[in-house]
């Protein structure tokens, strides 16, 4: 049975965890995990004030394409508008508010499911029928509220704050580090969405460190990384990583011939990035994949699941059949990955569960408490 502890003792828990220099510090306490009042505070103070990422600019080709989804409570669509710009809304109609588009789509008007109001893609409203005989009816005065929307190295990013700093100004230290692998030049090829039965912290965690590959991915990827080659540096702000080095057995992995960006080792070195709260980033010279994570309560997170391959490889014959293997490998990556987060969130709801200390290739999770811990501090 999960621990019913208050948010306020959680994140006394995480304070006094927090304040542990690395060099002696534990995994954050059961209680950050699995407490449902917590799991309300970073609702309010991280996911309503932080930038939270919708996937790729590339999935949205067109005028009118649109995804949606749902942001600490509010159902929001993000689409590209007829003048080719990418904006966020409100997508919850303005008559009896029902949402209005569902999943991934291409729409030339927003029409409710259920009375017909009709948007413009702008969030105007075009028509009603049978409003003409109330009296206090303007059409022109509907507009779906509009949101945050921000575009950054192909990634499209929406927030319910509007005082939140821009994501270039939070990410440029990011940009910098990648100016190499050009990652706007990066092309979605694959999309997914999935819910595991784990918090959203622990699946993050899961990807912010390496140091479970050899074992938990045993029957995939455990034998393609050496732990001695990871890199875990102190991370900042808005966002930590590590990098691998990986060799030529996946060529698509390497930075293409026509890559001239890339020297040396860059050119097989691959980014873990984790922007924070929630954007996790495998970034390959050739290839990437990522995770968006939304918290369904403690116990349950809502994933985001996508990749695609570098511009670079666009031409070359081959690269397509590598990629579709290469997803089919991620796809078992995946199995393994859920069953082993899930195994972890049944272990911290246990009345017996105690966090033990880091490995120094768990440096970023000891980073990540931090961010959590400031977050939430908010609420003191």
């Amino acid at each position: 049975m999960a621990k019913d502890i208050a948010g306020p003792a959680a994140a006394d828990a995480l304070r006094e965890a927090a304040g542990v220099p690395f060099e002696s510090a534990r995994a954050m306490p059961p209680e950050v995990y699995t407490s449902p009042e917590f799991a309300d505070l970073e609702l309010e103070h991280i996911f309503r004030e932080d930038w939270y990422c919708i996937g790729r600019a590339s999935a949205l080709p067109e005028s009118g394409d649109y995804v949606t989804c749902t942001l600490a409570g509010q159902p929001i669509m993000v689409l590209r508008d007829k003048d080719g710009a990418i904006k966020a809304q409100s997508n919850v109609c303005l008559h009896r508010m029902s949402t209005l588009l569902e999943g991934r789509g291409r729409a030339r008007s927003i029409v409710c499911p259920y009375h017909a109001w009709t948007y413009n893609l702008d969030g105007t409203l075009r028509g009603a029928p049978a409003m003409t005989l109330n009296e206090g009816f303007c059409k022109d005065g509907y507009r779906l509220p509009q949101l945050r929307c921000e575009e950054w190295l192909g990634w499209v990013f929406v927030s319910l704050n509007p005082d939140a700093p821009p994501v270039a100004t939070q990410l440029a230290e990011v940009e910098a580090l990648v100016a190499g692998y050009d990652m706007t030049n990066y092309t979605e090829a694959f999309f997914e969405e999935h819910v595991w039965d784990t918090n959203w912290k622990v699946l993050a965690e899961n990807f912010m460190e390496s140091y479970h590959l050899p074992v938990c991915h045993a029957g995939t990827i455990g034998g393609l990384s050496k732990l001695e080659e990871m890199v875990c540096v102190p991370g900042s702000p808005a966002f930590n990583y590590h990098t691998i080095l990986k060799d030529d057995t996946l060529r698509i992995a390497m930075a293409h011939p026509s890559n001239d960006r890339l020297k040396g080792d860059e050119r097989r070195t691959t980014f873990l990035l984790a922007i924070y709260p929630s954007l996790l980033i495998t970034l390959t010279p050739g290839y990437f994949w990522y995770l968006s994570l939304h918290p369904k309560g403690p116990g349950q997170v809502h994933i985001r699941f996508g990749g695609g391959m570098s511009d670079d490889y666009a031409n070359d014959p081959d690269a397509q059949q590598n990629f579709a293997d290469l997803k089919a490998l991620l796809d078992d990556v995946n199995i393994e990955d859920r069953g082993c987060t899930e195994k972890v969130f049944a272990g911290l709801s246990s009345q017996l569960a105690k966090p033990g200390h880091l490995s120094h290739l768990e440096r970023p999770n000891y980073d990540f408490a931090q961010y959590i811990h400031g977050r939430v501090s908010r609420a003191d």
